[in-house]
């Protein structure tokens, strides 16, 4: 069987910049005149940066292709595959990003990172943004079941109690986190998908959005998966393995809806953000770090402070009145 060969990016296809994180830059393609090729139609290209962390794209591929692509059905991903960049893009497009920093046309907080010139490759990504046809959802199905460590009395889920933590001590209610509680978007009752969809960003409909996420395949894949690679709180093997890197990645991870204004159409839903997590730079002393406090100080039981915990599922089951 012969490998297939590597993508080349031709060098003349222009790019627009769409958005960008710490440590990546997303183009879009423009078409031209030309057609664009088909390798890249329905394709974003995201270049990597200059980061302390400093992991190779090639590397990301890797792990990719080799750990998180036989978990999920092809088109429950975002797919990304790599693709060989022409000389002299890199340098172009950090040109575009001073110039965009000088006319404020970048966001502040990413002014001074730039584009690694090492990095020979890109990576072609799935493109979910919303066009004039649909709406995009966007959410974080982070903890889809409670934290193996968490105390057998938690009132919270791990991601409410990580989330009334932070609000505690933002101690400004201007900077108060509000968002679902995962444990809603895999529940049994319709109801309670219903009021997770109240806080998903992106889509005004709830009653579709609702619809559409209530005992979704892709969800419950992930639940599981996240059930069963449970490496993770206090219970999990050293910090730095592999077996709790991809359990973190799979806590991490976001789901793309594309819901398109016909009813009659296809929904799009796939999940990105699952580059591999590692525990450089002191992130894995970070996690443990983490649950540690959220129990010490009883996050996870709601008895720190006086805060409403009524966002949680888990908080709702425990207040039910026990029957007679």
């Amino acid at each position: 069987m012969t490998k297939p060969s590597l993508l080349e990016l031709p060098a003349g296809v222009q790019l627009i910049y769409l958005a960008e994180g710490g440590a990546n830059v997303i183009y879009r393609f423009v078409n031209t005149n030309e057609i664009l090729p088909p390798q890249l139609q329905g394709k974003l290209l995201r270049l990597r940066k200059q980061t302390a962390a400093d992991i190779t794209y090639k590397e990301i591929a890797r792990n990719f292709d080799t750990i998180i692509r036989p978990l999920f059905k092809p088109d429950e991903l975002v797919d990304q595959t790599l693709i060989r960049l022409p000389e002299s893009l890199l340098a172009r497009r950090n040109e575009q990003l001073r110039a965009a920093e000088r006319n404020g046309q970048r966001p502040k907080k990413r002014h001074g990172t730039y584009l690694c010139l090492s990095e020979p490759f890109g990576l072609l990504v799935t493109d979910m943004t919303a066009d004039k046809g649909s709406t995009l959802a966007e959410l974080k199905p982070k903890w889809l079941n409670q934290s193996p460590s968490a105390p057998p009395t938690a009132h919270r889920c791990r991601t409410c109690a990580l989330r009334e933590m932070k609000n505690h001590i933002s101690l400004l209610p201007a900077k108060e986190q509000r968002s679902f509680c995962p444990l809603d978007l895999v529940s049994e009752q319709y109801e309670s998908v219903l009021r997770a969809t109240g806080l998903i960003q992106g889509c005004t409909d709830r009653s579709r959005l609702a619809h559409i996420l209530f005992r979704n395949p892709t969800l419950l894949r992930l639940q599981s998966l996240q059930k069963t690679e449970r490496e993770v709180g206090l219970l999990g093997p050293l910090a730095q393995s592999k077996e709790m890197s991809l359990a973190m990645t799979l806590r991490d991870c976001t789901m793309f809806v594309k819901i398109p204004h016909d009813e009659g159409s296809p929904v799009e839903i796939r999940l990105g953000d699952l580059d591999l997590k590692t525990g450089a730079g002191g992130k894995a002393g970070y996690w443990r770090d983490l649950e540690a406090q959220l129990i010490e100080q009883d996050w996870y039981r709601g008895s720190t402070c006086g805060h409403d915990s009524s966002e949680c599922a888990l908080h709702l089951q425990r207040s039910l009145p026990r029957p007679a």
